[in-house]
């Protein structure tokens, strides 16, 4: 329950993170010469200029808001992560059932889809198609810059996901559709997609759901590991992984711009990954013991 309210928390200022930097007087597209020196453009004060204007501080050499860019970085990752998990939950879940309650050359064939999928090795080709797709996505209509970038990510994570899910629910139909109420409505004439997604698909949920819990902040590291290799947002947007990236120049001088973003980051996932285990118990009491 405690991970759940911190969850509700991130959520929450994720979604009103523009209101909440304009409650604070702070924008993460303002430049505060003010904050950082002419020469060199260091930060003014210890901990990177951290003061009641700035409460985590600036940015070196642009005097930007730290505090500003983790309410919109939080915002981006969460949009991604959640987006590519609710279609890698979606795809996984039809890929799945149909294969599952089919059986036969459909199985076969859905299942050397799914080996075909989980052989490729998606780092190198995440960064080796980051530019032609997203160049492509803008010749189809989708705007240039950020929004393409933000697309491409959600669309690679959710190809290259949902055959984890899928076999998993393969499974558990291939169980399933030998039960009495199954037979039962088979036997009554029901129509197969009645079958699929009124008899089978609500006894799915369990698993789907702690799949879900799971598998969202695998996205929201993976999506901070891209943007830390510059596959994600350019600026001035950014995320928690472009911020770990811009880090590492003046980690020697000023650590907490590593420390802040890393430890909001390490907060949000590991009570993902609490809440989600929990909910695997309660789900599942055999299993938790």
């Amino acid at each position: 329950m405690i991970c759940l309210i911190i969850l509700i928390v991130f959520y929450l200022v994720g979604i009103f993170g523009p209101v909440v930097a304009g409650m604070f007087g702070i924008s993460p597209y303002t430049f505060d010469s003010n904050a950082i020196s002419d020469l060199g453009g260091k930060p003014y004060g210890a901990f990177g200029g951290i003061s009641l204007a700035h409460p985590l501080g600036v940015e070196w050499g642009t005097g930007r808001d730290i505090f500003a860019q983790l309410l919109f970085g939080l915002r981006i990752s969460l949009i991604i992560s959640t987006t590519a998990t609710l279609l890698t939950v979606t795809i996984g879940v039809l890929i799945g059932i149909i294969a599952g309650y089919a059986g036969g050359i459909t199985d076969s064939l859905l299942g050397r889809l799914m080996d075909l999928i989980l052989a490729f090795p998606f780092l190198l080709i995440v960064l080796a198609l980051s530019g032609v797709l997203t160049q492509r996505l803008t010749d189809l209509g989708v705007p240039e810059g950020n929004v393409s970038r933000v697309l491409y990510l959600i669309l690679v994570m959710s190809v290259f996901g949902w055959p984890y899910l899928a076999r998993i629910v393969r499974g558990q139909v291939l169980s399933l559709r030998e039960r009495e109420f199954v037979e039962a409505a088979v036997s009554m004439g029901a129509s197969r997609r009645r079958i699929l997604f009124t008899e089978i698909l609500p006894n799915l949920w369990a698993p789907i759901l702690v799949y879900a819990t799971l598998t969202l902040p695998s996205y929201i590291g993976l999506e901070a590991a891209l943007s830390f290799l510059n596959v994600g947002v350019l600026p001035p947007d950014t995320t928690f992984g472009a911020m770990l990236a811009n880090s590492v120049t003046y980690f020697n001088v000023v650590p907490t711009y590593l420390f802040i973003p890393g430890t909001v980051l390490v907060i949000l996932v590991v009570s993902f990954n609490l809440f989600g285990d929990s909910l695997r118990d309660a789900l599942d009491p055999k299993g938790g013991h």
